[in-house]
């Protein structure tokens, strides 16, 4: 199947997102949150505004995968085709290594452990949501409870399948809501959810950590003084 040739230009608006990695196969974006990664039916501005300025060759580049327009933290993108396709055969063999921080309601009863709950897609007339259905597609969470302060915790989370909202339902089954979710939680103030690392183990290795956003320093901070 061919490959789609980016021609828009940049529109004019906020310079194009920190690079936290970048060599000449890939560039790993620190996307904001509130950033969505297409455009959408609604032509919003979107991480493929910038693409003209991260490659002029003649077709790409191309997002290896994806993050929810509010979820901040680490967004790969592929520079070129044969990049692309070796990223996604990592991902998709669940070799490459994620890692998400998320502030949650709550706190699950144990330290450690690993969520697997299939998703399935489950649309309404108020919109769609990801649902736990045994009929979905399978996906697993391993997750680790970092502390717990007051009627707030803070876990890091490592997905091994990459299914939407996976991370923000998974921390619904474990009965913690991450702040700020609208969908899975109770929708207060902005989305507390970083991805926070990626790594790859390709020749050579592809790896990058996210800072903490603006939007979650003072509640990382209560949590551990000086988080970034």
């Amino acid at each position: 199947m061919a490959l789609p040739q980016r021609t828009n230009p940049v529109r004019e608006g906020p310079p194009l997102p920190p690079l936290l990695f970048r060599d000449d196969r890939f560039v790993v974006l620190n996307k904001p949150a509130g950033l969505a990664v297409h455009p959408g039916p609604r032509g919003r501005r979107s991480v493929e505004d910038w693409f003209p300025l991260l490659s002029r060759r003649r077709h790409g580049p191309w997002l290896v995968h994806r993050l929810d327009a509010d979820t901040a933290g680490c967004l790969l993108v592929a520079l070129r085709r044969t990049a692309l396709i070796a990223a996604q055969q990592e991902l998709e063999a669940g070799r490459a290594g994620k890692t998400y921080w998320a502030i949650v309601r709550g706190a699950p009863s144990d330290a450690c452990g690993t969520v697997d709950a299939p998703l399935l897609r489950q649309s309404s007339s108020n919109g769609w949501r990801m649902v736990v259905d045994a009929s979905g597609k399978r996906a697993v969470t391993d997750w680790q409870l970092m502390g717990t302060l007051g009627k707030l915790s803070w876990l890091e989370l490592s997905p091994r399948t990459g299914r939407t909202h996976q991370v923000r339902v998974h921390c619904s089954v474990l009965g913690c809501p991450v702040l700020g979710d609208p969908i899975y939680g109770d929708a207060k103030g902005a989305l507390h959810l970083l991805a926070r690392s990626i790594a790859l183990d390709l020749n050579p290795p592809v790896a990058a950590t996210a800072p903490v956003p603006d939007h979650m320093q003072a509640t990382m901070r209560r949590f551990r003084p000086g988080a970034d």
